[in-house]
């Protein structure tokens, strides 16, 4: 639970010049999108900015229980969290979206949303190599699917549509975490957003 406090007249006023945006990090699983974003909203909220991390397993648990893994499913849950995205966004929130979404009409759907709202997207492709992701592995989904335990997995037995005009791609296997952030907050900055 977030503690409350009074803010001084000053910083109200510095609150409502605040732009949102939503930063949307696509990519395979194990990518590293989660990695860079919670990279950056560090450095953001250091800088002062209001940040909030739409993670991906947290969204599945919490606001898209009950959603299995189909085309159909995957696109709800995209479609909900680019809906939570863009209302913390028009409110001033800097929301870095570290999601697979891996139908490009999903993610278009998401960045109309936002146009027709006028709110601020980025979309990121972290475009690290299926076999870099694998040796990652970070929650073993590679390593049960080669077992076959699972199917279905993004970008190995169930399509990834790669952005094919992405605002950013970063290939995360060629340098580190804070160069990949950094790569990241420069487009911000480039943009106003940062």
């Amino acid at each position: 639970m977030r503690a409350a406090r009074l803010m001084t007249t000053t910083e109200t006023s510095q609150e409502n010049h605040v732009t949102g945006a939503t930063i949307w990090l696509t990519g395979l699983p194990s990518a590293g999108k989660t990695t860079i974003a919670y990279e950056l909203a560090g450095r953001l909220r250091g800088e002062g900015h209001r940040v909030e991390v739409l993670d991906g397993d947290e969204i599945r648990e919490f606001l898209s229980a009950g959603l299995g893994f189909t085309r159909e499913d995957r696109h709800t849950n995209v479609q909900r969290i680019g809906f939570v995205a863009e209302l913390l966004a028009s409110n001033g929130v800097k929301v870095l979206v570290p999601v697979i979404a891996p139908y490009e009409d999903s993610r278009e759907a998401v960045r109309k949303r936002h146009q027709s709202e006028g709110t601020a997207y980025v979309e990121v492709h972290v475009a690290t190599p299926v076999d870099v992701c694998s040796v990652r592995d970070v929650k073993g989904l590679y390593a049960q699917q080669a077992a076959g335990e699972i199917s279905g997995l993004t970008g190995v037995d169930d399509p990834y549509d790669e952005p094919r005009n992405p605002d950013l791609r970063i290939e995360s296997q060629n340098q580190t975490v804070q160069e990949s952030a950094a790569q990241l907050y420069a487009l911000l900055t480039e943009r106003g957003l940062a």
